[in-house]
């Protein structure tokens, strides 16, 4: 186990319950570790949610936290992986004035280069998607900057596991045990 600070991503796999959200991160909260993202959603469960959590920090600290956050009753599974061991993405939008297109080829050669696409164009502005890791959505970012960005945003980490069927499986043999 390293003791080191790095990047990992927690996967809980939970009901969808309310005020679950909040109990989560007060789990972070009391052990002062920084969410850097979060992203919840459904899972390939029906009725099953998915928690996406992406934060740096010890090994230790974060099977803590996981054993922390599958003490919770609507938690069914938790985990945690490292950077190598999921395949991640996350998805940004930027929204720019359409006069930047008019002034030459420059936003659609950028556009290009970073293997973004236009996902609207408005009369006032267009909106510019990109997926990709955090590094990659910010340089984009950073050559959009010089022709004005009206508005940024960036979804929290996506990721599955590279293991063949994740703890999904794990999931669904809880649920059929407890359909007995």
């Amino acid at each position: 186990m390293q003791s080191e600070l790095q990047e990992f991503t927690i996967t809980a796999y939970t009901e969808n319950h309310v005020g679950l959200l909040h109990r989560l991160t007060i789990i972070f909260t009391k052990r002062k570790i920084n969410i850097e993202s979060l992203t919840t959603s459904e899972s390939e469960t029906e009725g099953i949610h998915r928690f996406t959590i992406a934060v740096t920090e010890t090994e230790e600290q974060v099977i803590k936290v996981v054993k922390q956050i599958e003490k919770q009753v609507e938690v069914l599974k938790a985990d945690y992986y490292t950077k190598k061991e999921v395949v991640q993405q996350e998805l940004a939008l930027y929204k720019i004035s359409t006069k930047s297109l008019t002034n030459g080829l420059e936003v659609e050669r950028i556009v290009r280069e970073h293997n973004a696409r236009f996902l609207t164009i408005e009369k006032h502005f267009v909106v510019i998607e990109k997926s990709g890791f955090r590094r990659e959505t910010m340089a984009l970012f950073d050559e959009l900057k010089p022709f004005g960005i009206n508005e940024f945003v960036r979804s929290g980490r996506i990721a599955v596991s590279r293991e063949r069927d994740g703890i999904g499986k794990d999931v669904e043999k809880i649920l059929a045990e407890a359909a007995l």
